[in-house]
């Protein structure tokens, strides 16, 4: 069957699996792949009743995400277009660089423009520093 890991807990290397609306227990024992299993995987396995046996990654994941983003190129902009949010742009939270630029937009007409650099300023220190280290698809910066 194929399904999706609902819940993990590794303390007690157990979890639960849903398939469809049927949900599916199992213990780490049953796990046939080489990394821990992780909330949200989609799984391939066996189903005994309410048991889960013989679980495995669907191929995607057996591979962990390669980067594909700069963390030099991201905290550069950070630093010198950060109120613009183009870091925001190329690490892909569109989102979240939008509302920068409306929230430097509004700063400027309250006459207050040093603190829409400062978020940028603040962010490619961060990046420098490691503390933001994925892009939006949740892969690492080279």
């Amino acid at each position: 069957m194929i399904g999706q890991i609902e819940t993990y807990d590794p303390d007690s290397q157990t979890g639960t699996i849903k398939s469809g609306e049927a949900l599916f227990t199992f213990h780490l024992e049953d796990w046939a792949a080489d990394v821990p299993p992780d909330e949200g995987d989609d799984v391939n396995f066996d189903a005994a009743g309410t048991i889960a046996n013989n679980i495995n990654l669907v191929g995607a994941y057996l591979e962990p995400p390669k980067a594909v983003k700069y963390k030099y190129l991201a905290a550069v902009l950070a630093l010198f277009l950060g109120w613009t949010g183009a870091h925001r742009l190329y690490l892909g939270f569109y989102r979240l660089a939008f509302m920068q630029i409306a929230l430097t937009v509004i700063l400027y007409v309250t006459g207050l423009p040093g603190f829409a650099a400062l978020w940028g300023f603040i962010e490619g220190i961060l990046i420098f520093g490691g503390h933001i280290f994925k892009d939006a698809k949740g892969r690492p910066l080279k």
